[in-house]
């Protein structure tokens, strides 16, 4: 065989080869490597929609951890100011309390001191008759002089 016949057919195979290559093996290899392109844009994508997602949600959290602590600081201060003022109105309700029961036995010491006094005076003018009866030696009624001995109760 000639060299240059040779060469000619390996240039004719070399031709339908490339030709070959570019029909069909060519464009198969470049849709494949388009569309991995593409699963990797997507992809890349994906994680920086995540990123930002992932940062507004930690952005929501903290307000609304804010949120929450402000409530609880809220609901504790009004927890104490309830407390102070369900202590001041118990304080204020004992002593009225107090000064109520003081009033009470102040008015209770005044009707013994009266129940006191008047038996007193009764024992005092029963004490009395009794005495002038023995003086004057006879008997004293005290229905007759039951005028005199009220004076005279009176004055004791």
């Amino acid at each position: 065989m000639n060299i240059n016949a040779t060469i000619f057919a390996q240039m004719i195979i070399f031709a339908l080869l490339v030709w070959t290559c570019v029909s069909w093996i060519w464009p198969m290899t470049l849709k494949q490597m388009v569309a991995r392109e593409k699963r990797i844009a997507d992809g890349l994508a994906a994680a920086d929609q995540g990123q930002k997602s992932l940062s507004e949600a930690s952005g929501r959290a903290d307000a609304l951890l804010k949120d929450a602590r402000e409530k609880a600081m809220q609901i504790e201060e009004h927890a104490r100011r309830r407390a102070n003022e369900m202590v001041e109105q118990a304080k204020a309700t004992a002593s009225a309390e107090g000064d109520r029961l003081i009033v009470a036995a102040k008015q209770q010491i005044v009707q013994e001191r009266n129940n006191v006094r008047e038996e007193l005076r009764r024992q005092v003018a029963s004490l009395a008759v009794s005495g002038a009866g023995k003086i004057l030696e006879r008997e004293v009624d005290a229905g007759t002089h039951a005028d005199i001995l009220n004076k005279l109760a009176a004055r004791i």
